[in-house]
């Protein structure tokens, strides 16, 4: 996997970048900042963890790979 831009409601908010076997969130957006530097299994669990933030949702993958903030 290489890098990959992740959106919410099609802003780019961060990417994603390989990180041993998980991958690693790196934000862009002051909307997420808390989310700067977290690990996850998966580009889809950061995005779940990313609507979570934004929206309240509930995610659909639990952020078990994230470091604790």
């Amino acid at each position: 996997m290489n890098k990959q831009v992740i959106e919410h409601n099609g802003v780019p908010v961060g990417v994603v970048v390989p990180d041993a076997d998980q991958v690693k969130f790196v934000a862009v957006k002051y909307q997420v900042w808390d989310l700067d530097a977290q690990r996850f299994r998966s580009a889809d669990e950061a995005r779940a963890a990313i609507r979570h933030l934004l929206t309240g949702q509930a995610p659909h993958a639990r952020q078990g790979g994230a470091a604790a903030a």
